[in-house]
């Protein structure tokens, strides 16, 4: 069982409506990318700044944590953007 909700639907039988709301979606899925980057960004800068300013060996684990932390949630965000760009263009 598909999991796409126009499956069900003729791409001849989609309305203004229908394409409109796939371009809504499709604007949210950039938006949220982009929040995904800026938690990304706020990760890698915190991480950064305990390891440049602080001394000791507990900010240089914490800010390499933070530094890992960062690349993934960056990397998540991309592979769901993609994900998600994938599936809307098949509905439209």
């Amino acid at each position: 069982m598909s999991q796409d909700p126009y499956d069900r639907f003729k791409k001849e039988e989609l309305i203004l409506r229908d394409y409109l709301a796939a371009d809504r979606t499709s604007l949210a899925n950039e938006r949220t990318l982009l929040s995904y980057i800026r938690t990304s960004v706020a990760l890698a800068a915190a991480g950064g700044s305990l390891i440049h300013f602080l001394t000791s060996l507990v900010a240089d684990i914490g800010g390499g944590l933070l530094l890992a932390l960062a690349a993934g949630i960056l990397g998540v965000g991309f592979q769901r953007f993609l994900w998600y760009k994938r599936r809307l263009k098949n509905i439209c």
